[in-house]
Formats: C-alpha cells, structure tokens, sequence
C-alpha cells in the first residue's frame, strides 16, 4: 500500500525587502526558516519618488494559494512585495485578495476605437465598485479634451507622474487590458519586477493572451474582485463567519532577464525583462550572423544564420513557432532554442531547462554585428565581442484565467491557429471481411476464417 509523505503546510510572507519568512509546520511541530537575507542582483523595482502616488493608498495585500494537489501553501504578498516562481510546474495558483482591492489601472489599445468600452469599463469600476483607476497619462490628457466635465463626473479617475513609474506596483492592485497580446506586453513594460495580476480582454486582431470576451465584462470583472473560484486541495476560511474565501486561478508566466554585455561589463541600461522572446540578428547586413553559444562558460554551439532567439514558453507561440519552434504550456519551466533561418540542414530548435544561463555572443571574427530585440520593443546594436547574458527572471507575469492555466491554453491554440483542424474520418457502415489466412501447427493446416473459427484439414505425412 502507498502512503503518502507527511504533508508540509507553509506560511510564506513577501515583503519589499525580497526576501520571504517562512514557518513550517509538521505534527504540530513548528520551526521557522528564513531566506532572501542580503538579496543581491538586479532588482527592477527601483526607489519611488512619489509624486500624484503620495497620496494615495497602499494596494490591499494578497494571499497565493499554491496546490500541487496534495500539499498547500499559503503565501502572504505585501503591497511592497513581488510574486516570484515556486515549483511552477507542479501547481496550481489561486489569487485571494486578503483585503478588497482598492485600486485598478486600465489600459487600452490605440485608437478611438474603443474609447467607449474605455469609458464605461471605468464607470464600473469607478462607480459601481468603488476602486480608484488609474489610467495612463496620454489617455488622461486626451479624455480632458474629449469629454465634457471629465474631471467632475469621473472624479475617481487619476494617472501619474513620470517620477511615479518606479513604484506604481505598490498601489496597482490589478490590470485592466481592452486589446490585444500587443497591450498586455505593454503592460508588462509599464512596471518593474512586481507585476500586478493582468486580466485582458479579446478587443484585438489575434489575441492568444486574451481569454475573456468583452461581452461578459462585468461579471468577469465582479469576479476578480469578490473572487468566484476556490482550489479543492488549498482552501482558506473567514476569520469572522467561517466561510471560505474565493478567489481567481492564475497563471505565473514565465519571463527572460537580458543583459547586454561590452567588454566584460554590463552596459548601463541595457537590462530587459522579456515575456515573449530576446531575438539576435543580421538585421540589414548582408553576411549570416556568427554567433558563439555558451551555457555558463561552457561552449555550445556556434549560430551561422539569420539569427537566433531565446524565448519562453509564453513566447513559443510567438515569433518562435513562425520559426519553427515547439509550442509549449506556459508553465513548463523552459528555455526555448530557436535558430532563424540557420544555413544547417541538422540545426534544430531545442528546448532547455530554466536554471540554463545562457550566453549569446557575437565571434570575434564575425563579418558584421547584429541586432538584439527584446520583446519586439528595445534594440541594441552590437559588435564584434558582445554579448547578450540570459537567464529566467524570478518576477513571473500573473495572468487572470477564464477557466484554469490549461484548458485556456488549449482553446487559445485552437481559436487562434485551429491546432488539429480537420474533417472527421468517417464512420464505416459495413466492415469489409478480412482475407482468410493459412497457418501450419505441428504439421496439421488450419484455414483461419474471418469470422475467428478455424476449419480443421488432413494433411499427408510421408
């Protein structure tokens, strides 16, 4: 008979140091650990000037749920606090809020368009729910210009200084995203390493990020805030009455930290976070890009090709699979290795694990440079002897599911690209007889009828 190992329940607290305190608890035995202590490295949150923020109030804290099915773990996230990874693979994340959100930014694609769904997704939110929302600048600017009486009738709307930018994560408590997967990559930019959990709506011309229809608006946002859903192994109940609190499935996309590299040190603002993939190439040169590939300090292989990208498993569906890439569940914790282009018939994309630190360097004795993209957004241009430093980053992207992180994956690749798209075999009405066979045992034939029966016959032994 299986037993199953003691389970482990833990209490993880996050807080703006990085670091998380821990307590363990097993057959009522209880020991404390800590860890983060001294967090060095890049850290994409930076020191918050405060300028429209400082007066408003502190996001409402948040608890993680994480259930691999049999253990559960309840994580704390203070509003100066960050999400980061833990065993992604194996679990699902539920996302409770530990006090009513207080504030929503809402974004939308270019355009007028959808200035009206704009509008009244902030009067909801605004009005019937009572959040502030944050928009950004250039859309504040332009409803000022627009809308009469904008500042008086919406006066629950607000936006920020650019000295603001470093710290809005500390006062978002989720995104808001009216377009495509183009504004949600936007939106990811807007903020460092904390990212706010991200809702996005289908309003764009693809839209595989996008899983919930605008139609339903209301009822999707009114589930996020009051929370509609729970996890059957992680549940957590209300102090006061008892009753469980419910929340929202998440997914923690996975994200690349690129640095770019000149003489052995790293160029000073050159330093990307990357959803979707860090792409390498020739650009308008005329010579195939030759670039060197190490894992740590271990050589790889060399790259004669267009290029070469680096790309998660969010962005296998991406530029990565126009190249001829895998699609991958985004969170199967990977690195995926796509040549461009590659003048190698046996040079084939390959998927590596996440704790891969790889390097991306153009040879010495390359004919030209290439061009680095980071998300389709940034560039750099580099030289002979550059390089491009990347890893996974522990600050995941939250995205808000319609159903769970797995059944609206595979909708997205069945809407999007019609995956396994095809007629259905038809149904026979009448079996054809299968021909009948001889078989010789011991001398003695038998005829193997269709039906399974077997006619026996003499045979002559001389």
């Amino acid at each position: 008979m299986y037993h199953r190992p003691p389970t482990y329940n833990r209490d993880v607290t996050r807080g703006s140091d990085g670091g998380r305190a821990v307590k363990r608890r097993r057959d009522n035995v209880c020991v404390s650990a800590s860890a983060g202590q001294g967090n060095t490295g890049y850290n994409g949150c930076g020191t918050c000037l405060k300028s429209r923020a400082k007066n408003w109030e502190k996001k409402s804290d948040i608890y993680i749920l994480r259930s691999d099915g049999f253990s559960c773990t309840r994580e704390t996230v203070t509003s100066d606090g960050s999400l980061q990874f833990e065993h992604p693979s194996s679990q699902q994340h539920l996302l409770v809020w530990k006090t009513r959100p207080k504030s929503v930014m809402v974004l939308k694609k270019l355009g007028e368009e959808l200035l009206d769904d704009f509008i009244s997704t902030m009067k909801f939110l605004g009005e019937e729910q009572g959040l502030r929302v944050l928009i950004e600048p250039s859309d504040y600017q332009e409803l000022k210009k627009t809308v009469p009486n904008f500042s008086l009738d919406m006066p629950y709307v607000d936006t920020w200084a650019p000295e603001d930018s470093v710290c809005l994560h500390q006062y978002v408590d989720f995104i808001v995203c009216l377009g495509g997967d183009g504004l949600m990559l936007h939106a990811t930019h807007l903020f460092g390493c904390a990212i706010p959990p991200i809702i996005s709506f289908k309003l764009g011309s693809l839209g595989f990020l996008t899983c919930h229809d605008f139609e339903r608006a209301r009822e999707h946002l009114d589930a996020v805030i009051n929370g509609s859903d729970e996890l059957d192994t992680c549940r957590l109940t209300n102090s006061v009455d008892g009753s469980p609190l419910t929340g929202v499935r998440i997914t923690l996309r996975m994200r690349l930290m690129c640095e770019v590299f000149r003489n052995g040190r790293r160029v000073p603002g050159q330093s990307h976070e990357v959803l979707n993939e860090v792409v390498l190439s020739r650009g308008s040169a005329p010579y195939l890009s030759n670039i060197e590939v190490y894992e740590r300090e271990t050589f790889i292989t060399k790259v004669q090709a267009d290029g070469v990208m680096l790309a998660t498993p969010t962005g296998s569906t991406a530029y990565s699979v126009a190249a001829g890439g895998s699609m991958v569940h985004p969170t199967v914790p990977a690195i995926l290795f796509t040549p461009i282009c590659p003048h190698s018939l046996s040079f084939r994309p390959v998927i590596l694990p996440d704790y891969a630190q790889l390097i991306l360097r153009i040879a010495g004795d390359a004919r030209s440079g290439a061009i680095a993209t980071f998300d389709g957004k940034y560039t750099s241009d580099l030289q002979a002897g550059d390089a491009v430093h990347v890893r996974m980053s522990p600050h995941p992207v939250p995205t808000i599911n319609y159903e769970d992180q797995t059944t609206d994956w595979f909708n997205s690749i069945e809407r999007c690209f019609k995956w396994n798209d095809r007629l259905e075999q038809k149904k026979m009405t009448k079996l054809p007889q299968r021909p009948s066979k001889t078989a010789v045992t011991n001398g003695v034939s038998a005829r193997v009828l269709s039906t399974g029966e077997q006619a026996p016959t003499t045979s002559t032994q001389e």
